[in-house]
C-alpha cells in the first residue's frame, strides 16, 4: 500500500508543477504573441499525410494549466472522499487516464489525433460513471456513452470530408472553410460533435445522469474536462462558423439549453443534479456567446467557470460524505453551524456562479451579458438571456435556503464536522481561485482595457435581473416551506419544467422502445422461428432420427435382416 501512497502523492506533485510550468509559458507566449506548431509525418496515403501534430500556444497551455491544477486538487480530495473504497488505486488510474485524454485533445490541431483524445474521454467517462456497479449507474453510463458516440461519428464523417483537402490539420484552412465546397457540412458536423459532448439540446439528458459517478469525478468532469471539450473544439473552429446558418442554429439551441437548465434546477431536489444543471446552464452561456462570434470570451468564461464549479462540487461532496451519502436537499439544513469552512467555500462558489461583483464569475459573465445585449440578437434570445440569469440566482438561493439555513432535518443525533483536512485543503486553494482567478484571467487574456458604453438600463440590467431572481427565489421557497403550497396542484406543469422538458424521456424511451420491439420481433421470427427450425434444432432432429435408425440396424434383429434382404431383392429386380 505504501507504493500506492507514494504514487498518489507524486502524481499530485507532478500535476501541480506541470500546471505552474504551463501557466508561466502561457503568459510568456501571450506577451510575445508566439505559438509553436510541431508536426511528425507518420505515413502518406494518396498525397494525404497522416501526421502527429501538437499546437502549443497560449490558449492550449493555459487550458492545460487549469486542467492539471484542478486534477491535482481532485486527486488530493479523493484521498479523503474515497478513503473507504477498496479499489481506490483503480479510481486514481482512471482519473489520470481521463486527464491524459483531455490533455491530448487540447494540444491536437489535427482531427485524427483529436478523435483519439475525444474517444478516450468518452471511454473513461463511461467507466467512471459505472464505477459503483449498480443498475442506476449502468443505465446512466450507457446513456452517456451512446450520446457521446453520436459526436464520435460526426468527427469521423468530418475526417472523411476533410481528407479531400490534402490533410487533417484544420489550422491550415479553418479560415477558408466558408469558401470551400462542402465545408458547411464539415462545420455542421463539428458543431454536432460539440453539442453532444457539451450536452446542448437535444443531447442534454446524459449530463444529470452522469452524476452517478463519484463526486470527485463530477468535480473534474463538470469543471474542466469532458463537458468543456465541445466548447474548446468550437473555440478552435470558431472562424469556420462565422456567417453560417449553423451559427444561428447553435445560438438558438444554446440559449434554450441555458434557459431549460436554469428552470429545471429550480424544481430539482438532488444536490449533485442541481449543480449539474447549473453546469449545463453555463455551458449554454459559453456556446451562445461563441455562436455570436466571441470565441475568446467563451474561453474566458470556460476557465473562470472551471474554478468555482470544481469548488462547488467539492463542497457538495463534503456535505454528502458527512451526511452519510444522502443527496436530497430536503433532509439537510443548518449546515452553517456544523460545517462553517465548507459553508464558507460553498457560498463563495455560489456567489461566483451568480456573477457577484469582483469574484471569478463576474468578470466573464457580466462581460458576456453586456456583449450579448449589444449584439444583433432578437427579442426572444434577449429574453432567454435575462431569464436564465435570473434563474441562476434563483436556484442558487434555493440551494442555500434548503441546505445551509433552517433546522437539521435528517436525525436527532448527528456528527457533522469540517475536520478532514484532506477534503478542506483543496477547497481553500480553489476558493482563492474563485476570488482572484477572474481578475487574473481578465488581465491576462485581455491586457488592453476597454470601456463598454451602454445606456444605464442595459448597464445595470444584469445586476437588476440577478437581484430580482434572488428575491423571487427566496420568497417562493419561503412560501412553500411555511404555507405548505405544494406542487401537486400543478403537477403536470411542474413535471414538465422539472424533467428538463422531458429530455431524458425523449432520449431513452423512443430509441430503446423501437429497437427493442424490432429486436424482439426478429428474435421470435428468425432466431426462434425458421432459423431455429431449419438451423440448429432442425439439424439436431435429423441427426437424432438418423441415429435412432442406425441403432435399430445394429440391434441384430432377425426381422430387420429379413426386411433388408427383401428390400435388396426388390431393388435388384427393379434394376434388371
Amino acid at each position: 500500500m505504501l507504493w500506492f501512497v507514494m504514487f498518489h502523492l507524486s502524481s499530485m506533485v507532478f500535476l501541480i508543477l506541470f500546471s505552474c510550468f504551463c501557466m508561466f509559458n502561457s503568459i510568456y507566449l501571450i506577451s510575445i504573441d508566439l505559438s509553436y506548431f510541431i508536426e511528425w509525418q507518420i505515413v502518406m496515403i494518396n498525397s494525404s499525410c497522416v501526421v502527429m501534430t501538437l499546437i502549443l500556444d497560449w490558449m492550449s497551455l493555459m487550458f492545460m494549466s487549469f486542467v492539471t491544477f484542478i486534477s491535482a486538487m481532485v486527486l488530493f480530495y479523493s484521498g479523503g472522499y474515497m478513503a473507504g473504497d477498496f479499489n481506490i488505486n483503480r479510481f486514481i488510474y482512471l482519473v489520470l487516464a481521463f486527464v491524459l485524454s483531455m490533455t491530448f485533445l487540447i494540444i491536437s490541431p489535427n482531427l485524427i489525433s483529436i478523435l483519439l483524445g475525444w474517444d478516450g474521454l468518452g471511454l473513461v467517462s463511461y467507466v467512471l460513471v459505472i464505477y459503483y456497479q449498480n443498475e442506476k449507474s449502468a443505465n446512466a453510463g450507457m446513456l452517456t456513452a451512446l450520446s457521446n458516440r453520436i459526436g464520435d461519428v460526426a468527427i469521423l464523417l468530418a475526417i472523411g470530408l476533410v481528407a479531400s483537402r490534402g490533410g487533417w490539420n484544420f489550422f491550415f484552412y479553418v479560415d477558408m472553410f466558408n469558401q470551400l465546397e462542402g465545408s458547411g457540412i464539415v462545420g455542421g458536423l463539428i458543431v454536432l460533435a460539440a453539442m453532444t459532448k457539451s450536452a446542448q439540446i437535444p443531447f442534454s439528458a446524459w449530463l444529470p445522469a452522469a452524476m452517478a459517478a463519484p463526486t470527485p469525478v463530477s468535480a473534474l468532469v463538470h469543471s474542466s474536462t469532458l463537458v468543456t471539450a465541445g466548447v474548446y473544439l468550437l473555440v478552435r473552429f470558431s472562424a469556420a462558423l462565422e456567417g453560417s446558418l449553423t451559427q444561428t442554429v447553435l445560438l438558438l439551441l444554446s440559449s434554450l439549453t441555458m434557459f431549460m437548465a436554469g428552470l429545471g434546477a429550480n424544481f430539482e431536489y438532488d444536490l449533485k443534479k442541481i449543480i449539474a444543471l447549473s453546469t449545463l446552464s453555463q455551458l449554454g452561456v459559453m456556446m451562445s456567446i461563441l455562436s455570436l462570434g466571441y470565441a475568446n470570451l467563451a474561453f474566458f468564461h470556460l476557465l473562470s467557470h472551471a474554478l468555482f464549479k470544481a469548488l462547488l462540487f467539492m463542497c457538495a461532496g463534503a456535505v454528502i460524505h458527512n451526511m452519510k451519502d444522502y443527496q436530497d436537499i430536503r433532509v439537510m439544513g443548518s449546515l452553517v453551524t456544523q460545517m462553517p469552512l465548507t459553508t464558507f467555500c460553498m457560498n463563495l462558489a455560489n456567489l461566483a456562479l451568480c456573477g457577484s461583483p469582483f469574484l471569478a464569475g463576474f468578470y466573464s459573465k457580466d462581460l458576456i451579458l453586456e456583449i450579448a445585449f449589444m449584439s444583433n440578437i432578437n427579442m426572444f434570445i434577449f429574453m432567454l438571456y435575462c431569464l436564465a440569469t435570473g434563474l441562476t440566482v434563483c436556484y442558487t438561493l434555493r440551494l442555500v435556503f434548503y441546505t445551509l439555513t433552517g433546522n437539521f432535518n435528517l436525525h436527532s443525533l448527528y456528527s457533522i464536522t469540517d475536520e478532514s483536512y484532506i477534503m478542506t485543503t483543496p477547497m481553500l486553494f480553489l476558493g482563492a481561485g474563485a476570488i482572484f482567478g477572474g481578475a487574473f484571467l481578465s488581465w491576462t487574456i485581455f491586457p488592453t482595457p476597454s470601456m463598454i458604453c451602454m445606456p444605464f438600463f442595459f448597464k445595470t440590467l444584469a445586476l437588476t435581473v440577478s437581484v430580482l431572481g434572488g428575491v423571487i427565489g427566496y420568497l417562493f421557497n419561503f412560501m412553500i416551506i411555511n404555507y405548505k403550497l405544494t406542487c401537486l396542484n400543478h403537477y403536470n406543469i411542474v413535471n414538465f419544467m422539472g424533467c428538463m422538458w422531458f429530455m431524458p424521456f425523449l432520449s431513452t424511451y423512443p430509441t430503446s422502445y423501437s429497437t427493442l420491439s424490432i429486436g424482439d420481433y426478429y428474435t421470435k421470427v428468425a432466431d426462434f422461428g425458421w432459423s431455429e427450425y431449419y438451423g440448429g434444432q432442425g439439424a439436431y432432429k435429423v441427426v437424432m432420427v438418423g441415429s435412432d435408425y442406425l441403432q435399430i440396424m445394429q440391434d441384430n434383429s432377425f426381422k430387420v435382416y429379413m426386411l433388408s434382404f427383401v428390400i435388396l431383392l426388390i431393388g435388384i429386380f427393379m434394376i434388371t
